[in-house]
């Protein structure tokens, strides 16, 4: 939980719980710990995927229901794109590919390129260098140039194929933080960007397996 660029508080779930039972309970612990009473939230973040399914069907259902009741407004993040700024400080210019697994030998992937660290917040300064898609695991590690550097949960599997002129950034930074999703969140909404509450919507890059099956 932010205000302003300060964290007042931060919850991790439990990986063995399911979230759907502990996320509301988190949320309540937070509140209690930063000394925040629910009305007083003005801007509720999240992340929109891609990712589970399910995960992201209860973060996004649950923050905009939270900031409805609450009458805040809702912005919405790239999980790629929180994952990618949790990088170290970097060269300039050096080339970040933030990846997801997304099952069948596939990855959910993005490119973005490091510009500069900002003195006044921990968030580097990336350039998006490609939208978020889904591509064939064997064909993005070949497309890897000498010197990139590559963050996610998906190089618990993939760390140990990667040419060895790619860089793999320490695990610690692999996982989406809340923390990261709130100050990019932040920082967007600084800069002026708005999501409608209304439309705000998981973005899955590929239907369900209930939805490829129907059609087949």
């Amino acid at each position: 939980m932010l205000k302003g660029p300060n964290v007042l508080a931060d919850r991790t779930l439990d990986s063995e719980g399911r979230t759907a039972q502990t996320l509301a309970p988190a949320m309540a612990e937070a509140l209690a710990a930063a000394g925040v009473q629910a009305g007083d939230v003005r801007l509720v973040t999240t992340t929109i995927g891609p990712g589970s399914f399910t995960g992201l069907r209860i973060g996004v259902t649950t923050a905009k229901t939270f900031a409805y009741a609450v009458g805040a407004e809702a912005l919405g993040v790239s999980t790629l794109a929180v994952i990618a700024h949790q990088c170290g400080q970097l060269s300039p210019q050096a080339e970040i590919h933030s990846i997801l697994d997304a099952q069948r030998k596939e990855l959910f992937a993005a490119r973005f390129q490091y510009q500069a660290a900002q003195s006044d917040e921990p968030l580097p300064v990336l350039a998006r260098r490609s939208a978020d898609a889904i591509v064939a695991g064997e064909s993005w590690l070949q497309s890897l140039s000498s010197g990139a550097v590559v963050i996610g949960p998906a190089l618990s599997k993939l760390g140990v194929h990667l040419p060895p002129t790619a860089i793999s950034a320490p695990n610690y930074q692999w996982q989406p933080q809340a923390v990261t999703v709130g100050r990019l969140a932040w920082r967007d909404y600084q800069a002026g960007r708005r999501d409608d509450l209304w439309k705000l919507a998981p973005v899955y890059l590929r239907p369900s397996y209930a939805e490829e099956k129907l059609r087949k």
